[in-house]
């Protein structure tokens, strides 16, 4: 695959960012396994493809999380419900174990973490890593999934650089 090069200045960075603050995204945090295990919060998760079953995330390569990505073959997505904001904040704190300062996890395949209480979750194998920029795209099959794990029916979202609620339209 040859990735094409974007044009540089066309967008600067501070108007990337206010652009993109306008975008509503669900809140997920993905388990990676290794020594040591980790997680990182994240807004970039999506589905791809329906047939086969595909989704993707992004990792910048600097991040801390990114060695275990790199190495693993299976990760777990949990997607947040809203009430568990404190959740989406602990695993994007920098400098802390951040498995052991949540502590309500257990180990699934592979010895990826798995966070109880969750809206929904995805145990995923990787089947590719995608360089774009300075992060790395992951593509991913899920291999099982369960939902309804946790009080709540409704997801966490993150718009215009916080953490929100959907209301519904009546």
């Amino acid at each position: 695959m040859t990735l094409q090069t974007v044009p540089t200045g066309a967008v600067d960075t501070d108007l990337f960012r206010q652009l993109l603050r306008r975008h509503a995204a669900a809140v997920v945090v993905i388990t990676a396994p290794g020594e040591p295990a980790t997680g990182f919060t994240a807004t970039s998760f999506t589905s791809v493809s329906l047939d086969p079953p595909l989704v993707s995330f992004c990792l910048a390569r600097t991040a801390s999380a990114w060695p275990a990505v790199e190495a693993a073959d299976i990760v777990a997505v949990h997607v947040l419900g809203q009430e568990q904001e404190h959740v989406a904040r602990t695993f994007s704190t920098r400098g802390i174990d951040r498995l052991a300062e949540h502590g309500a996890w257990r180990p699934g395949p592979d010895g990826v973490p798995l966070l109880d209480g969750v809206l929904a979750r995805l145990v995923c194998r990787v089947v590719d890593r995608v360089p774009a920029g300075d992060h790395t795209i992951v593509l991913a099959s899920p291999l099982d999934g369960e939902h309804g794990l946790g009080e709540s029916e409704t997801p966490l979202v993150y718009h215009a650089g916080r953490y929100a609620e959907l209301r519904h339209a009546d």
